[in-house]
Order: structure tokens, then C-alpha cells, then sequence
């Protein structure tokens, strides 16, 4: 998680939000145990200015904001990904889910979750 929020502080640093951060788009780059991760697919990504709100609606239902639902959003929308990633390191499963892709992004509007089976 160090590793991977040190890579969206240095993004925001330079003005550019990724929108579709997800295990998926995480690399290790080796086997070894001193590994390092790589950040890929900035196929979403965009240059963005302060205090101006971002209205494209991108990235994947398990870990997209809610403010990016609805499309009125910055930068920290990298880091609500960032805490649904770490959600799922620590339990093995989503904090937000549904049958489909609809019931998802509903389930992540309304916000509720819990730790139940999670230890």
C-alpha cells in the first residue's frame, strides 16, 4: 500500500489522476521478496487543474467513488480506490457488491458495508 500510494501522491503531484486504479492495473516486478509494484494502464487518465471537477464517468464498478458517480469529482478519486484496494487485501473480498454491474454502483452510492468475516 506504501508503495502504492507513494505512486498516486507523485501522480497528483504532476496534475495527472489515473480514474481506474485497481489490482489488476498493479504489477510486481519481480518474485523476490524486495519487490516493487508498476502502476499500468493510464488509458483513463487525464491531466486535470485544481478546484476544477472532473464529469467523465470512468473506471470500475468494485472500486470507482461515488463522486465519480455522480460526475462531480478530482483527484481523490485515487485514493477511494486505493482504500477499496486495501479493503480487499484485508478481507479477500470487495467491500461493495451486487449481482451486476448496476447493483455494484448502487451498493457504492449507498456506502454501507462491514467487516463481517473479516479478520
Amino acid at each position: 500500500m506504501n508503495q502504492l500510494l507513494s505512486a498516486v501522491s507523485y501522480c497528483h503531484a504532476n496534475n495527472i489522476v489515473h480514474r481506474d486504479l485497481k489490482p489488476e492495473n498493479l504489477l510486481l516486478e519481480s518474485k523476490e521478496d524486495n519487490y516493487n509494484i508498476k502502476v499500468i494502464d493510464f488509458g483513463t487518465s487525464q491531466v486535470y487543474m485544481q478546484n476544477v471537477k472532473m464529469r467523465q464517468k470512468y473506471g470500475t464498478p468494485y472500486y470507482i467513488a461515488p463522486e465519480v458517480l455522480n460526475k462531480c469529482y478530482d483527484e481523490k478519486c485515487d485514493i477511494w480506490s486505493c482504500g477499496v484496494i486495501m479493503y480487499i487485501m484485508l478481507c479477500g473480498y470487495p467491500p461493495f457488491n451486487g449481482k451486476d454491474d448496476d447493483e455494484i454502483m448502487n451498493a457504492v452510492r449507498k456506502g454501507v458495508y462491514n467487516f463481517k468475516g473479516c479478520y
